[in-house]
């Protein structure tokens, strides 16, 4: 490049670059020095992109003892540059500068690169390795922001960035590697997809106080993330459109606290598959209109929904489905508007508050170890009973072990009376009919004692219908004087005599009653002693 054919401005950049120094051409005024109106500023802040590309590749040497760099403010940069390709191995920092066209660094090898408070018409990096870090803080970027396949060393820091394009994708960055932190933090603002499907980020993952709204689509696609830190979405974040995480891995904690998420009748949340090294926090304040998925996560820690809202009436709000976590909090702020799916999920201890039960659950599969709070049985089958697949055993297996394990066998024994009379009502009417006298007679084995009332019932009746109608005695050496109370008790044992029955023979109807009352001993007889057992045999 011919330096005698340098403007003003581009000479003075010309002259500093070799020490490194800094040029302002900005006015002091804020309001004109802005660079939303950078399209206004005149020939006097005006730098060729090919100066700035002469300058980077090379064309100037630093000067002893000093570090070349291209440090300038307030330019306006009229013409592409492009360094696809390019090998820069001295600092870009450009500062409240507005540019015409787009920067191209598609596979560029840089050093630290700074646009900050910049106004761009998109920036394309693709491929790019940038061996220090990626400041655009402050900036304003339309026609997408392009990070795929790039690899920055340092830290990205997109704190207060506005990215600008509703109809495709306000930031791509499939495939990034950052070695450091990720900000978009501060007032970040995208509209359209963010994008970071399979990106790698070796410290923490921060999109505190930020803004996202794409609600044609994905507001945040992340999946396959992986984040070596923690990943903060909270502070006032806020996203308008699905907010996928699905098979990431974060190894640190999830924070959502308090954010806003809305899709309504579409996913706000999908983390399906997600593995989490600690905690999760979808707490205090968090806000979700349409479906939050964890279908399928790992959670070492805890899954927080304390003080949630959750809704998505007409279909499923929360699905827990398959997770594994060591605890699950599920005391929203208030009802569940939804269907709540817990099925086949393990969870060592789940809590939970009977106040904001959502009204309908899937609870089938489900596994857990201890319930907080422990409420009774009968309360507990309330929680059952809101199943939307109708009657399923298994959850009624789980929560009467529960129950046992805790060494409270009638509770146990009453969700298993719950569970039989409630397939009875899925039966034939023939079954039910069968299953109604299973109920009567003896709760279907768990009321045991119950039989203890019958057989009392029985023994008066018997004594009644034989000290009136005496039967008849056989013939024998010893003939014992005849007592209907304990004739019929005779009747009654299934095992051993009191010496009556051998030796009366009732005829004709009261056959049949004494025969009725020795098949309705042995069976009571029998519901008796095995209740006997359970009582007396606890783990």
């Amino acid at each position: 490049m011919n330096v005698e054919d340098l403007t003003p401005p581009e000479r003075a950049l010309w002259e500093a670059f070799a020490a490194g120094e800094s040029v302002d051409l900005g006015t002091g005024d804020p309001t004109l020095d802005s660079p939303a109106h950078g399209d206004r500023w005149g020939p006097e802040r005006m730098i060729r992109a090919e100066v700035l590309l002469a300058l980077l590749v090379g064309q100037i040497e630093s000067a002893p003892g000093q570090i070349a760099a291209i440090r300038l403010s307030g330019a306006r940069i009229i013409g592409a540059l492009n360094l696809g390709h390019a090998e820069v191995t001295v600092p870009l920092a450009l500062n409240g500068c507005y540019f015409d066209e787009a920067p191209h660094l598609y596979w560029a090898s840089m050093n630290s690169v700074h646009l900050m408070g910049c106004q761009i018409p998109g920036l394309v990096a693709s491929g790019a390795r940038i061996d220090g870090h990626l400041w655009l803080e402050g900036s304003g970027i339309t026609g997408g922001l392009w990070l795929d396949g790039a690899h920055i060393s340092g830290i990205l820091n997109m704190s207060g960035v506005h990215l600008i394009n509703p109809q495709g994708d306000a930031l791509l960055a499939d495939r990034l590697t950052v070695d450091a932190n990720v900000y978009c933090d501060k007032g970040f603002t995208a509209h359209g997809e963010v994008r970071l499907p399979g990106a790698t980020v070796g410290g923490q993952l921060i999109f505190r106080q930020a803004t996202l709204h794409n609600p044609a689509g994905a507001a945040l696609y992340a999946s396959r993330l992986d984040v070596a830190a923690n990943v903060f979405c909270d502070g006032g974040f806020a996203a308008t459109g699905e907010v996928r995480l699905r098979g990431a891995k974060v190894g640190g904690y999830l924070s959502l606290v308090g954010a806003k998420l809305s899709h309504p009748g579409r996913t706000a949340l999908n983390a399906d598959d997600l593995a989490v090294e600690t905690d999760v926090y979808c707490s205090d304040g968090f806000t979700a209109e349409g479906a939050v998925s964890f279908a399928g996560a790992r959670i070492t820690g805890q899954l927080s929904l304390r003080g949630a809202k959750l809704a998505n009436e007409q279909g499923v709000a929360l699905s827990l489905q398959r997770l594994q976590a060591e605890e699950v909090m599920l005391r929203p702020a208030e009802r569940i508007n939804g269907i709540c799916d817990l099925s086949f999920a393990r969870i060592n201890v789940l809590h939970d508050d009977p106040a904001t039960w959502a009204t309908r659950y899937q609870l089938d599969g489900l596994s857990y170890e201890t319930l907080d709070p422990p409420l009774s049985a009968k309360e507990r089958l309330g929680w059952i009973r809101r199943d939307t697949d109708g009657y399923q055993p298994q959850p009624y297996e789980r929560l009467a072990q529960t129950y046992r394990s805790l060494g409270l066998d009638a509770e146990g024994r009453t969700v298993l009376l719950a569970k039989a009379r409630d397939r009875r009502k899925t039966q034939s009417p023939p079954r039910k009919m069968v299953g109604w006298a299973q109920d009567v007679l003896v709760g279907y084995g768990y009321r045991p004692f119950r039989a203890a009332s019958w057989l009392a019932g029985l023994l008066a009746f018997g004594t009644v219908v034989f000290s009136l109608h005496r039967p008849p005695q056989l013939e024998a050496e010893q003939k014992p004087s005849f007592n209907a109370f304990f004739y019929t008790l005779d009747l009654l044992l299934p095992i051993g005599t009191l010496g009556q029955e051998p030796y009366f023979s009732p005829q004709g109807v009261y056959q049949w009653i004494a025969n009725f009352i020795v098949v309705a001993g042995l069976i009571l007889g029998l519901t008796v002693a095995a209740g006997a057992t359970r009582a007396l045999s606890r783990d």
